[in-house]
């Protein structure tokens, strides 16, 4: 699909997700084929662009491929402004989060949030699309709660403001991420817009994948927390949609090449001390695809990872004990290594 200027490589994208799609993460994705990824979140307040926290989210440096930056904020002009800044830094993509459920940017009538006053919402798509000349892109969700489902409406005035693509997901905002994603809005929503829409919610395999875009027409899908512990589900479904084939998952070697990869990518970025850190919820996240390890081993797995302070250590131990122990799920029937 096109999205501005822009041809994208696949129509399977990573969505954006606060402490998780760093760089480290953005990159591996990338190669395991996602046509899109998007930054974390950054905000729109300059006060904070030179934190540190912000600052790591807004490094792309000898990161290839195209550059989505997602911002978050409720003032207009300082949106346009967070979205002119980014632009400076490398953006070639600006996205802005409506669609964020949590509590401590709802409570500031931010992400999702916004979904309340459609008058502001104009206001802040119209302010950041007349900022920059890059294609700028919404992520929503279907409405604020079951009451108030005002996904249509958005779509119509963010297609009116210029917004190039929307990103929906299939729960409303009181949902948060219980329960079961729901695609009846997304469909109607995509009947009734010209622009592109990129369906998001629940999809964990090649075959859910195939049946979100059959229900909504959707142009593209968007992964979320499916992608964690498990990259190359991108690779997976780009292979699916193509051929109609299950594509066995990565077989031991590369798979642990893979992770090893990771691990020394997320130290590197961060630095030994906080990138130990980071890697352990990855590491749990790979560790689910262990099938061989019962549930008391994987808990002291990780209570074992979580004492190490060292990146070497913490690196190895992983590789050796999955080496021994890594036995890859089942997706779909596909034929696990």
């Amino acid at each position: 699909m096109k999205l501005g200027p822009y041809t994208l490589s696949s129509p399977v994208f990573l969505a954006p997700m606060a402490g998780i799609t760093d760089k480290p993460f953005r990159q591996l994705c990338r190669q395991m084929g996602a046509g899109l990824v998007v930054s974390e979140m950054v905000t729109s307040e300059p006060h904070l662009r030179n934190s540190h926290k912000t600052r790591l989210r807004m490094d792309h440096k000898g990161e290839a491929g195209l550059i989505s930056v997602q911002i978050a904020g409720t003032d207009p002009l300082k949106m346009a402004e967070a979205a002119q800044f980014n632009v400076t830094q490398g953006a070639h993509i600006i996205d802005i989060n409506m669609g964020c459920p949590a509590k401590k940017v709802c409570n500031v009538a931010a992400g999702s949030a916004l979904m309340k006053d459609e008058k502001k919402v104009a206001q802040i798509l119209q302010a950041v699309v007349g900022a920059v000349d890059v294609p700028v892109t919404l992520k929503m969700r279907t409405g604020w709660d079951h009451e108030n489902k005002n996904a249509l409406n958005i779509a119509h005035i963010a297609e009116d403001c210029g917004i190039q693509m929307l990103s929906m997901h299939g729960r409303t905002r009181a949902d948060a991420y219980k329960g079961e994603a729901e695609y009846e809005t997304i469909a109607r929503v995509k009947q009734q817009i010209s622009i592109p829409l990129v369906a998001n919610g629940d999809i964990t395999s090649p075959h859910k994948a195939e049946q979100v875009m059959q229900l909504t027409g959707a142009d593209a899908i968007m992964i979320g927390r499916g992608a964690q512990g498990q990259p190359w589900i991108f690779r997976e479904i780009n292979h699916y949609l193509k051929t109609n084939e299950l594509l066995a998952p990565p077989g031991q070697q590369e798979m642990l090449q893979l992770i090893e990869n990771h691990l020394n990518d997320l130290y590197h970025f961060y630095g030994e001390n906080r990138g130990v850190q980071i890697a352990r919820k990855h590491i749990g996240w790979y560790s689910q695809n262990c099938t061989a390890i019962n549930d008391e081993q994987k808990k002291r797995f990780r209570k074992h990872i979580n004492c190490i302070k060292e990146a070497a250590q913490q690196c190895n131990d992983v590789i050796a004990y999955f080496n021994q122990h890594l036995t890859i799920k089942k997706i779909n029937g596909a034929i696990a290594a």
